[in-house]
């Protein structure tokens, strides 16, 4: 495997609350990653170490055979352009049309001519299946069409990686099916490392090369689709398929009691 990152015995923890545990992870070149795990058990977190948006508590991050999580804030910005970064909500400027928020990364970190940045987002509009959609304002757009732009200005420098948080969060089927094979195609056109959080099982089994969940901020599964399905560990089998353990049900017992 060639890992373009790697995060190497990663503790994080934010008072009493730990969030990850002594982790390590080598995430290979042009892979799709994929992150599951129950709410607060450290994904986004792991994503913002990747960055350098956190720094751990102990161990170290690498990105591309270099340490990273040790640099002073300056030296990172140029790591940082090489990755994109699609938020949950996708983020984008209200008061900017489509092609502005495209735009504004690229006018940000580069000094290319107005024609040229006017060919790059009129480039990623295509690519993201939304040619005509420049003139456009963000509130006159569907929640996958705001998806689909604000990944547009995510691939707007040409990243090698791209992070994904819950891209299909707040979305119908049919829109996350557009939204999962726009992952793909990213993958197949742009050759991109992508590493996806999500609690979506079914964008999970579409997209991934490899799946890893978290629990209690520690990897408890690292495989393919398939061998997931497979898994007889208890707290993946039962995340896999969508049921509440003993703990949740017995809370809501007493709950019922109480009341």
């Amino acid at each position: 495997m060639d890992p373009i990152i790697q995060l190497r015995h990663v503790s994080k923890r934010f008072g009493k609350l730990i969030v990850l545990s002594d982790l390590s992870l080598d995430i290979a070149r042009g892979q799709c990653l994929v992150v599951i795990g129950a709410s607060g058990t450290g994904k986004s977190v792991m994503l913002k170490h990747i960055t350098v948006l956190l720094r751990p508590d102990r161990g170290e991050v690498w990105f591309d055979g270099r340490r990273i999580d040790d640099l002073p804030e300056r030296d990172l910005v140029p790591v940082r352009k090489r990755f994109g970064f699609l938020f949950q909500m996708g983020a984008l400027f209200d008061s900017l049309t489509v092609a502005e928020n495209i735009a504004f990364p690229v006018i940000e970190h580069t000094h290319k001519p107005r024609e040229e940045v006017s060919a790059i987002v009129a480039e990623k509009l295509r690519l993201v299946g939304l040619p005509e959609a420049g003139a456009k304002m963000p509130a006159e757009l569907s929640g996958g069409q705001r998806k689909r732009v604000a990944l547009a200005r995510a691939i707007a420098l040409n990243p090698e990686v791209i992070l994904y948080d819950e891209p299909t969060t707040g979305l119908d089927p049919i829109r996350s099916d557009v939204i999962n094979e726009l992952i793909l195609k990213l993958q197949r056109e742009l050759k991109v490392t992508s590493i996806v959080v999500t609690h979506d099982m079914n964008s999970a089994f579409k997209i991934a090369d490899r799946i890893v969940m978290l629990h209690e901020g520690k990897i408890v599964f690292d495989g393919t689709p398939d061998q997931i399905k497979a898994s007889d560990v208890d707290v993946v089998k039962r995340f896999v398929l969508g049921e509440a353990g003993e703990n949740e049900l017995a809370a809501l017992r007493i709950g019922h009691t109480t009341a």
